[in-house]
């Protein structure tokens, strides 16, 4: 959907991923996607070079996330959100089963 617009399938994967989930590592991305780590690095940096995102360090791994301060942020989301709804919410489910977050302290399991 957005191959055309940014020139690869990984940018796709990176934008969809970081959309959804607000912040995400590499390996993240490509274990959702089952693709190889290192097309996604090299897109994450061709974003973080072009100010769209940015990163920080966590531990030992790097988290990236959309750049609030760039003015290219608000206009890359807008079109990610016209594709991301477009996506049938069946194949959106089966993309972003993975929880990111931890289950609240006395919330039951279903």
């Amino acid at each position: 959907m957005l191959e055309g617009l940014f020139g690869n399938k990984s940018a796709e994967k990176v934008l969809f991923h970081i959309y959804h989930y607000g912040e995400s590592h590499a390996s993240a991305i490509a274990n959702d996607f089952d693709v190889a780590l290192n097309p996604i690095k090299q897109q994450l940096n061709r974003f973080e070079e072009a100010g769209v995102l940015f990163s920080k360090e966590v531990g030992r791994s790097r988290l990236y996330s959309f750049n609030p301060k760039s003015p290219f942020t608000k206009p890359v989301q807008n079109i990610i959100k016209i594709a991301y709804e477009n996506i049938p919410l069946k194949e959106r489910q089966k993309i972003f089963a993975t929880r990111r977050r931890p289950r609240r302290k006395g919330k039951p399991v279903k």
